[in-house]
């Protein structure tokens, strides 16, 4: 038997000392950072419920943001210099936010074919003419379902970060998130909704390495640079999530995650299955590289399923693609670029 050797024993618990000291140090500077967002919304041009679609002006073809149902809208619109759709509206676009808004009791009974099959449509259907129809993470399913429903409608897609094969990078722990949704049903029974701690729980197996990781390289940041404000702005909307309405929680993690009902062809929305290979459109694929909430292998095979695809893939991770500090050289500008080749 080898015996063990006391200077790689004090090297290795020098180093976890080390990290966890870096932790905490980065956690206590984000929480006495003094940032406060303070964009304002645009106005309104339907607003239904919850729900309001935002309106940020720009001469050029209408495109349609659809968020996730779980975070805020306004990671696409998050501060001064770190806005995509405020950009866009000065590169010749004219983009639209649909802001889910808070789950009321109405949207509390929502399914996802509420959401798609009602909700967004009817969103769409107070902009006149086509509209270029984008989705961003969960966002991106939801659009995909409504561009294959209303083809006259919707004239080019865009998923950005968008998942398709749940269980491409590791089914187990992806099992592990729909496994766990029978021991949250009395938590939703409570309040109709699943509640945004039981999400983070959740989506902490999906990275369970990553909340130390990123704290422990904001310790080392300067914290007056672009890079730093950025950090603290999207921790800040990562904290302010949205519960998720009960039987959307059940389609979402219990059959995306737990039976990867999207990649098996089992997903239907209002009793239509939700099939890529049939887009005739346009689509834009931005599947960032280094997104460990959603990895490429489970983005890709969607890419792989439409006929007309155009896919990038920044060297960026899940959020700085939207709102990073290179967000502009690594979506923004591609993004822009494809628009205008659609005219």
């Amino acid at each position: 038997m080898t015996e063990p050797d006391p200077a790689r024993a004090r090297a290795a618990l020098e180093g976890a000392l080390q990290a966890d000291r870096a932790l905490i140090a980065g956690i206590a500077a984000y929480r006495a950072d003094p940032y406060v967002r303070e964009m304002r919304d645009p106005p309104a041009v339907w607003e239904e419920g919850e729900s309001r679609l935002l309106d940020y002006g720009g001469s050029g073809p209408p495109v349609v943001f659809v968020p996730s149902l779980i975070n805020r809208a306004y990671i696409l619109d998050l501060m001064e210099g770190g806005s995509m759709l405020r950009w866009l509206a000065g590169q010749g676009a004219h983009p639209y936010l649909l802001d889910w808004g808070w789950p009321g009791e109405v949207e509390r009974g929502f399914s996802l074919t509420d959401y798609i099959a009602g909700r967004l449509e009817r969103a769409l259907a107070a902009i006149e003419g086509p509209v270029v129809l984008a989705g961003y993470c969960m966002g991106g399913l939801l659009a995909l379902a409504a561009a294959l429903r209303l083809p006259e409608k919707v004239s080019a897609l865009a998923l950005l970060a968008t998942p398709w094969d749940f269980h491409a990078a590791d089914p187990a722990i992806s099992r592990r998130v729909g496994e766990a949704m029978p021991a949250m049903e009395a938590v939703m029974r409570f309040s109709s909704t699943l509640p945004i701690d039981a999400l983070n729980a959740l989506f902490t197996l999906v990275d369970p390495h990553g909340v130390g990781a990123k704290y422990r390289d904001f310790a080392g940041q300067q914290k007056n640079s672009a890079r730093a404000r950025r950090f603290v702005a999207m921790e800040d909307w990562l904290a302010d999530g949205v519960p998720l309405a009960a039987p959307v929680a059940r389609e979402a993690l219990g059959g995306w995650y737990g039976a990867n009902t999207t990649a098996q062809g089992r997903w239907r929305v209002a009793g239509l299955a939700v099939d890529p290979a049939r887009l005739e459109m346009p689509v834009f694929c931005a599947i960032p590289e280094r997104d460990r909430l959603v990895p490429a292998v489970s983005a890709r095979p969607l890419a792989a399923l439409v006929k007309h695809a155009k896919v990038i893939e920044p060297r960026a991770g899940h959020i700085g693609m939207i709102a990073g500090t290179h967000a502009q050289t690594a979506l923004w500008q591609p993004f822009a670029d494809w628009l205008q080749g659609l005219c």
